[in-house]
């Protein structure tokens, strides 16, 4: 039996249509129309770094010095005895570099100078002491007699290391002459070098001190590492604080070049009387009636420097604040150490805590008001370029920092 199964094309085809693919599906409308991405946000512009950087070229010599010194600890002192005696030194170093930084919190410096200026001390201005040393034994022949120990340590140290680094701050102020705007700027970047300096000396006593046994080492970390680990340190702030002034006055490279020896002078004076109590004097009489009264004079000075700083960055804020770019309320904030930490609190209660942006915004208002001072001082060309940058940076942060 048939059966007549009509014309095939009058009946539903079970070959699916020819799609792309399978997971493809058939157009039926028009598609939505895909709007324009929007644009990214610009970047947030940066002050230049000209001005504010050491020469490449000195990163290279501080290298080489830095292999030599190796080769010559190891040699005078021995792979244990200068390890040991390098995480000694760390000790005060680390100390005296958490003081620094409170010193430089209220405008701090830029971190590739900071770090030049402590390369410098440990590496360069150690070098120079040791390669003077060494050309004078050379010319000289041995000097071990007590006059001169007495020489070596009263006269030719202090002015041979204080030179050292001394020419270090100098090379600041020359070559990064945009980053070191007074007095403050001078003492960091003179404590910072004396720092470095101190580190790498306090590896060579401390290495030498463990020929004398446990009680020998203790002694010297004692006098070294506890009683003195800021005696470089306040050595060279005194040439550093001499350039501050320099460049406070807007005075050119040569012309610092007076200031920068009266400041060398002073601090080899320091100098030559510290050691000159140790191999002279009664060291625990001088250390209490000369030394200590030296030193909490010099943290006053630093404390009166840092309110002259407040005082010239709420002044400078205020005509910002008298233009409408801040409020004056805003501007106190920002110029003393209470208002900032009222702000940093008040910025963490906020959504998503905005302590980051409050920290920026304290950092470029601050570096502002700087700008601000040398370009009304004339002593920065590039002052007004800073100027526009930073109240960019600063606004930016503000509106986000009020942000919904």
């Amino acid at each position: 039996m048939t059966h007549d199964l009509g014309d095939d094309r009058s009946r539903p085809s079970l070959t699916p249509p020819a799609f792309p693919s399978v997971l493809a599906q058939p157009r039926h409308a028009a598609p939505a129309v895909i709007p324009a991405a929007p644009r990214s946000p610009a970047a947030m512009p940066v002050p230049p770094r000209r001005g504010r950087t050491a020469p490449v070229w000195i990163a290279g010599i501080l290298v080489v010095v830095m292999v030599a010194l190796i080769g010559y600890f190891l040699a005078a002192l021995g792979p244990g005895a200068s390890l040991v005696g390098m995480v000694l030194a760390l000790i005060p170093l680390t100390g005296v570099l958490l003081a620094v930084r409170i010193v430089d919190r209220w405008e701090p410096e830029p971190r590739n100078l900071v770090i030049f200026a402590v390369a410098w001390g440990a590496i360069a201005a150690v070098g120079i002491a040791l390669g003077v040393d060494w050309l004078l034994s050379f010319a000289l022949g041995a000097r071990d007699t007590p006059a001169d120990e007495v020489i070596s340590a009263v006269i030719q140290a202090p002015i041979v290391e204080e030179f050292g680094k001394g020419l270090g701050v100098f090379i600041i102020f020359a070559t990064a002459r945009r980053a070191f705007d007074g007095p403050v700027d001078g003492i960091v970047y003179g404590a910072l070098i004396g720092a470095g300096f101190a580190f790498t000396e306090n590896i060579q006593y401390f290495g030498l001190s463990l020929d004398g046994g446990p009680a020998e080492t203790t002694i010297t970390f004692f006098m070294r590492g506890i009683l003195s680990p800021f005696a470089h340190v306040m050595f060279t702030s005194v040439t550093g604080f001499a350039l501050g002034l320099a460049a406070r006055r807007g005075v050119r490279t040569g012309g610092a070049i007076g200031p920068w020896i009266v400041g060398m002078i002073g601090a080899t004076v320091l100098h030559a009387i510290w050691n000159a109590s140790a191999v002279l004097g009664d060291f625990w009489g001088l250390y209490l009636t000369l030394q200590v009264p030296l030193f909490v004079g010099f943290i006053l000075g630093v404390i009166a420097l840092r309110r002259e700083e407040s005082r010239l960055t709420r002044r400078r804020l205020g005509e910002y604040a008298d233009a409408g770019w801040f409020t004056h309320q805003e501007a106190d904030m920002l110029a003393t150490g209470a208002g900032r930490r009222a702000g940093l609190a008040w910025a963490r209660t906020l959504r998503g805590d905005r302590t980051h942006l409050m920290k920026g915004f304290i950092a470029d208002a601050t570096a502002l008001a700087a700008a601000r001072q040398r370009a009304i001082t004339g002593r920065d060309p590039k002052a007004a370029e800073d100027e526009g940058v930073l109240l960019h940076r600063a606004t930016a942060a503000r509106a986000a920092l009020f942000a919904p």
